[in-house]
């Protein structure tokens, strides 16, 4: 069985549209799991009336506080049944074959532990796809195809639940946001990805959502974005001008944190620190009131 998972906040006038993308999978094979985080909206009523109704799949719904995305994700990992995750966020949907697709090509992967997951790749709502990987099907890390091949677009990742249990989303206090790059890489460090050149998931990036408001929220949860860095900077597996991009915002925001909490850094870093700092006090220009 396979988990989707969706993490959702006011989201009430879209997320029937991903419902009925689920109603529509030609492979039921699957729960759905809702985490709210703490929406204001109708958005409680409206999946209740779901779990109600006659549906191919069992639906999950928990609400908890607002803490941010990652938070969500860790519950949903708790909660999930399924041997595989894959999250599908709630302004986004699924083509109809996606569920028997997934299924199909994890089932080939699931007695290899040395596979972390499944990698698909995303499209628009009319199906055109976000990019090539330039093969049908191949075996490889998610750090090599981004950051040596170039493929930075976001793709559409499957994880085996338990995985994920072994690597949760660091929780600091007072922050909203943790990017989901810090753990996939973590994950990608230790295990490799079967690819599937084929779209798997549908999106359109809306205004209201969180790739639009990204680096502000970077900016106001900065223990996390420090410590994403900061493993970039330091993996030698990837191509040094990556390393050196990352070196740079590792001082954008090593000044956002407290004293105490801030990591000494290898000296030759500090040649670098003048840049990072130059892009914290743009960031502070532009994000600091938000």
């Amino acid at each position: 069985m396979l988990t989707i998972f969706t993490p959702t906040y006011n989201r009430a006038y879209i997320l029937p549209k991903l419902y009925e993308s689920l109603r529509e999978q030609s492979c039921h094979d699957l729960e759905w799991i809702i985490i709210d985080d703490g929406s204001t909206d109708d958005t409680r009523s409206l999946v209740e009336g779901w779990t109600r109704a006659s549906n191919p799949f069992p639906i999950r719904y928990h609400r908890q506080p607002n803490g941010g995305k990652h938070r969500a994700i860790n519950r949903g990992v708790k909660e999930a049944s399924g041997d595989f995750f894959f999250i599908v966020d709630s302004d986004d949907r699924l083509p109809s074959d996606a569920v028997e697709t997934i299924l199909r090509e994890t089932k080939r992967i699931s007695d290899d532990p040395t596979f972390a997951g499944l990698v698909g790749l995303r499209g628009a709502l009319d199906g055109t796809p976000s990019g090539d990987l330039g093969e049908e099907i191949f075996d490889d890390h998610l750090r090599k195809i981004r950051h040596r091949r170039g493929m930075m677009q976001d793709m559409a990742e499957v994880f085996r639940t338990d995985y994920l249990r072994r690597y949760p989303f660091p929780e600091q206090e007072g922050e909203r946001f943790c990017t989901e790059a810090l753990v996939w890489n973590r994950l990608d460090r230790q295990y490799r990805f079967r690819f599937l050149n084929r779209v798997i998931y549908l999106c359109e990036y809306r205004a209201d959502g969180l790739s639009a408001k990204y680096m502000s929220l970077l900016y106001h949860s900065p223990r996390s974005a420090l410590t994403y860095h900061l493993e970039l900077a330091r993996d030698r597996e990837l191509p040094l001008r990556t390393r050196l991009r990352s070196i740079i915002s590792v001082w954008r925001y090593y000044d956002l944190i407290p004293p105490a909490e801030r990591p000494r850094m290898p000296r030759l870093w500090t040649l670098l620190r003048p840049i990072g700092q130059y892009f914290r006090k743009k960031d502070q220009r532009r994000y600091a009131t938000r």
